[in-house]
């Protein structure tokens, strides 16, 4: 089994926009920011552990970082992972006032 410790570490935040409020209403999707050496055994399990849901599927995906100019010099932003965490049907999960229904 995976520990509690690594369990906590896994889910980083919520990721709230547009699409993903859609996506929550329509498909009963979940959209979360995750370590990017996480797997997707680890996000299902914490997801289950943690907001007593059962998670049906999951896909992911890594976000590549933009490239940003600062005065007069190119930077990079940070990769990133999202996880889309498809609850079964009839299990709810609420992010500040949004739910999935």
């Amino acid at each position: 089994m995976i520990y509690t410790e690594k369990l906590l570490k896994v889910l980083l935040s919520p990721h709230i926009s547009e699409k993903t409020s859609d996506n929550m209403k329509k498909n009963n999707t979940v959209v979360l920011k995750v370590l990017k050496n996480s797997t997707k055994f680890e996000i299902k399990s914490a997801v289950e552990k943690f907001f007593q849901v059962r998670v049906y599927k999951i896909n992911t995906l890594i976000v590549k970082g933009k490239r940003k100019r600062q005065k007069n010099k190119l930077c990079k932003r940070n990769d990133w992972k999202k996880a889309y965490v498809i609850l079964q049907s009839g299990q709810n999960l609420e992010f500040l006032g949004h739910s999935t229904q």
